[in-house]
């Protein structure tokens, strides 16, 4: 079994209290870990550490240096490729291909594109008239903002992890993380990793547990820290808004979604199956960008239910390092039984199950273990529980549109503005309709297609401000002007 421990100033650390919990196996349900709870004092160590390092080793690095030793950092994650690609799939239960092309590679890019973000990014300079005609020169500066506070979800929490503490670092801040008591083990895998390359001590620090009354707590409560970054649900961003308005502290949060895919008569229909099989299911549908509501012209309504339907059945359940597998569980039996009192609910409110709808039968070995069906209803009004709240669960409700202001409107009558999927071959109607749809990133015939380089982020309930290449420079630094008469 694991002894997962806290990570302050570079050193792996019990918690003061000796205090542990258990983490237990997505799978079958055993515990597979034993995690350090961090008190509030280990929190208070943390952020010494890390103001310590801001205003020691790590802040007398010139950005040459810092963007080497981050190059250094995506390199080691690279040569040590196989561990952590073990470590989510024993966190997380999802399968091995999931791991390998997308959530370990990317966590791995993070460093080395926000690195390069960092070195190539210009600020803006101003010549000023002046009445004696010598004028002036304006010309600004970014200089770290101090130590991020990172929160960090379960559901892919490798790469949602480095996906701030990557700009972050190459930002020179340092960082406090607390990453998701479901999933604590690549966030102890980098320690290890800034330990080999030579990240000074205290500029990434990890502490352990849960959210009130906890490590999550602490942090975000801390006046030590200077800004907070988090990602996950609704409810908790509002808790950790109200903790960063004492001491006016900045915030930046990517929270939930009840994302719309819509689906036109004349999109490439089996590229569209294939697409929101994908948004809807992947992860077993534990994806913030997810597709919950599913939206399909009438001409090919019948039709595409019944094909999404036959891809949702064809799903191989099992261990994630099994050949063939390619579904895993939920996270946690807590989200277990969240997601299956949905399903229980769209069946009281009337919904037609396409497929799915409980729990598969699993061999003996995994019978423990958090799995539910993926699940298509149809028939439910918009007005459903489960059509407006989000589920983040392998579940849709697929329901028939008549025009494109029908399916505008439907789309954007939820509190949440995250994403949307869109297909169709309609160039014009394409570019007509990302202009209408509410939502911070709308993908035209793809889904979760990203570059690094651009806006990341949510509207209405679905977040604060923009991450990715040069917008996270506005979180992660602060821009000074000088001014200088000549």
């Amino acid at each position: 079994m694991h002894q997962i421990e806290n990570f302050i100033n570079g050193s792996f650390l019990p918690a003061s209290s000796g205090i542990r919990f258990d983490k237990r196996s997505p799978l079958d349900n055993s515990v597979i870990a034993s995690i350090a709870e961090a008190t509030r004092a280990d929190v208070d160590a943390a952020v010494k550490a890390a103001r310590a390092a801001l205003h020691g080793e790590w802040g007398s690095l010139n950005q040459d240096q810092r963007v080497e030793l981050l190059y250094g950092v995506a390199d080691e994650i690279t040569r040590r490729f196989d561990d952590f690609v073990a470590a989510e799939m024993e966190d997380t239960g999802q399968p091995e291909h999931v791991m390998k092309h997308v959530f370990i590679p990317r966590g791995a890019a993070n460093f080395k594109v926000f690195a390069d973000v960092i070195k190539n990014v210009p600020t803006e300079s101003f010549m000023l008239d002046t009445p004696d005609g010598r004028g002036a020169l304006n010309y600004a500066l970014r200089v770290p903002k101090g130590v991020i506070g990172v929160i960090s979800p379960w559901n892919a929490p490798f790469l949602l992890m480095t996906w701030k503490v990557g700009p972050a670092l190459a930002c020179g801040n340092t960082v406090v993380l607390k990453p998701s008591e479901e999933t604590p083990f690549t966030a102890a895998l980098l320690g290890e990793v800034m330990n080999k390359v030579g990240i000074p001590k205290g500029v990434y620090n990890v502490v352990n547990g849960f959210g009130p009354a906890s490590a999550g707590e602490f942090v975000t409560q801390h006046q030590g820290v200077d800004a907070i970054t988090f990602t996950g649900e609704t409810r908790t961003g509002t808790a950790i808004m109200k903790a960063a308005a004492e001491g006016t502290r900045d915030v930046s949060f990517e929270m939930g979604g009840k994302n719309a895919g819509i689906v036109f008569a004349d999109a490439d229909f089996d590229d569209a199956v294939n697409g929101i099989f994908r948004s809807a299911f992947l992860n077993t549908g534990q994806v913030c960008l997810g597709t919950e509501r599913v939206y399909v012209e009438r001409p090919v309504f019948d039709k595409f239910v019944a094909a999404l339907k036959e891809k949702a059945e064809a799903v191989q359940f099992g261990r994630p390092e099994i050949k063939g597998t390619n579904y895993g569980p939920l996270i946690s039996r807590e989200h277990q039984h969240k997601v299956l009192s949905y399903y229980q609910k769209a069946v009281a409110e009337g919904a037609t199950v396409v497929t799915g709808g409980g729990v598969p039968e699993m061999p003996a070995d995994l019978a423990e273990g958090n799995w539910v069906q993926p699940t298509i209803w149809t028939g439910l009004p918009e007005t459903a529980s489960v059509v407006r709240e989000e589920i983040f669960g392998p579940c849709c409700h697929i329901s028939p549109f008549d025009s494109e202001d029908e399916v505008v409107a439907k789309a954007n009558d939820n509190e949440y503005g995250l994403s949307t999927t869109l297909w169709t071959t309609n160039l014009t109607r394409a570019h007509r309709m990302a202009g209408r749809i509410d939502v911070g990133i709308t993908w035209i015939n793809s889904w979760f297609l990203r570059d690094l380089r651009t806006a990341f982020g949510g509207s209405k309930q679905s977040g604060i401000g923009r991450e990715g290449g040069v917008h996270s420079l506005e979180f992660y630094t602060e821009l000074r002007n000088v001014c200088i008469k000549l």
